[in-house]
């Protein structure tokens, strides 16, 4: 453990963000996840309701430095191509 007052500070802020970024990644996960279970059930409703909660997960990702830009676009790519894959 540090000495130093502030290296003790960034620890716990450290910890915080860590905490933060974790969790956005998780429910990032979780709203891909959700998006493979409905086109998986060939139910392509559900996978573009899905698809557009997940591409507003993968754009906040970005904007707050959890994921790269080339991450998200890669991801929306993919789901895209899996969703139109869907015979409706």
């Amino acid at each position: 453990m540090p000495q130093i007052k502030s290296q003790m500070k960034r620890v716990k802020t450290n910890n915080k963000a860590h905490k933060m970024i974790v969790s956005k990644k998780s429910a990032l996960k979780t709203s891909i996840k959700k998006v493979l279970a409905a086109v998986e059930a060939n139910d392509k409703e559900a996978a573009v309701k899905a698809f557009a909660e997940c591409n507003s997960k993968l754009d906040k990702a970005v904007a707050k430095g959890v994921h790269h830009k080339n991450y998200a676009n890669r991801q929306k790519a993919r789901l895209a191509k899996l969703i139109n894959s869907i015979e409706a």
